[in-house]
């Protein structure tokens, strides 16, 4: 029905913006979700009345909060796609994972209140009617829910929207609760026992454990994640296919929503050549970044000696003594600066996030390695940490 009305409703324009497409599809989707939420509230809520059932009267106000979701998630991605203004010169499409955050929360919620409902089910059961019905009123209900899910789940990851994807896991955990609804039902009909509540405490669970995943994977980007290593070598691989560059460090990748990121990166360029042309170089370089992965760059240029045998070959050297400590740490940016006494080995070391020796410790066995190297040698060290 979806991919139906997006052929009705969204255009194939090659003119139009990710944004736009993004905002398009969150619309639609959100639309859809309120109508089905709303028809699955009424129908459920007959049910509920007609059986006497708490826990499908409970279920069917769970699907009307769903249609709040969907309208959160709605106004999210209307909210995304504006452009940017003065006061938000990156746009607005971090307002996307605002929008799965808050429907996460309300996962939570629907998750403690239906635990709460389950227990006193528990502690004061009462017999449940199932006429066919009702029955059947509670499969359709589990069945479009799993058509949510899927829809949702299959945009979510076409268009990497965490929104989506906690509406997605929404839609599941609805399907699960309303399972347990029908089996607990059919199971007091047919055998006596009354286990609503039991039921109810297991789905209560279920859902907040999916809500909790939904809140991890919504609250991440607003606090900002690294990139996907593939996306870190995407960026790699086109720098480094122009020849004037030699290595690239200190990348930053800047998202500010889904379809919005900005990268800034140190690209190392030899000293000797001529810097108007390694300018436009640069320039070629970021217009590229830009086209073909979507991302706007600004490339900071170190120049690299690569004409002096001497400082080459100390580095290598420096860097083989480095990589016996760890073959994590890296170095860049190598100078050499010759005093009458000593000389000063100037460069940067990387090493990841969460490594296990301190920024000092990682300092002093470099320095102790250099100095050990040759006695005239000292390191001046800047440790840096890096997710690349």
């Amino acid at each position: 029905m979806i991919s139906l009305l997006a052929r009705l409703f969204i255009k194939p324009d090659p003119a139009r913006e990710e944004p736009e497409t993004r905002r398009a599809y969150g619309v639609l989707c959100g639309v859809v979700g309120i109508c089905l939420n709303v028809l699955l509230f009424a129908g459920k809520f007959l049910a509920g009345t007609l059986s006497g059932s708490i826990a499908i009267t409970a279920d069917a106000f769970n699907n009307l909060s769903d249609a709040g979701s969907s309208f959160v998630t709605l106004v999210g991605f209307q909210l995304a796609g504006q452009k940017p203004d003065s006061e938000h010169p990156f746009g607005h499409g971090r307002m996307e994972y605002v929008s799965g955050l808050a429907v996460s929360v309300l996962i939570l919620l629907m998750g403690l209140e239906l635990g709460k409902t389950s227990i006193d089910k528990i502690l004061h059961p009462e017999p449940v009617d199932a006429s066919p019905l009702i029955f059947g009123i509670l499969c359709v209900s589990i069945a479009v829910k799993l058509y949510m899910f899927l829809y949702n789940r299959r945009l979510g990851k076409k268009l990497s929207s965490p929104a989506m994807e906690a509406t997605a896991m929404d839609s599941l955990s609805d399907s699960a609760a309303t399972a347990a609804v029908l089996v607990a039902t059919l199971v007091g009909r047919f055998t006596g026992l009354k286990i609503d509540g039991w039921c109810g405490v297991l789905v209560a669970a279920f859902i907040l454990w999916s809500g909790i995943n939904a809140v991890k994977d919504t609250l991440d980007p607003l606090l900002g994640t690294p990139p996907t290593h593939e996306f870190v070598q995407r960026i790699r691989d086109l720098v480094m296919a122009h020849g004037t560059i030699l290595g690239i460090h200190d990348l930053i990748v800047h998202d500010y929503g889904p379809g919005r990121v900005m990268i800034s990166l140190h690209a190392e360029v030899p000293a000797n050549e001529d810097v108007l042309a390694l300018h436009d170089e640069i320039d070629n370089v970021e217009k590229e970044l830009r086209e073909k992965l979507g991302c706007d760059a600004v490339i900071h240029m170190d120049p690299v000696v690569t004409d002096d045998g001497v400082t080459e070959e100390t580095r290598h050297r420096v860097q083989t003594l480095v990589h016996c400590i760890d073959d994590a740490i890296d170095i860049h940016d190598f100078r050499m600066v010759s005093g009458p006494t000593h000389t000063n080995l100037i460069f940067d070391a990387v090493v990841p996030f969460g490594f296990r020796l301190t920024d000092q410790e990682v300092e002093e066995k470099i320095r102790k390695a250099v100095r050990a190297l040759d006695g005239n040698y000292y390191a001046v060290v800047n440790v840096e940490r890096s997710y690349t």
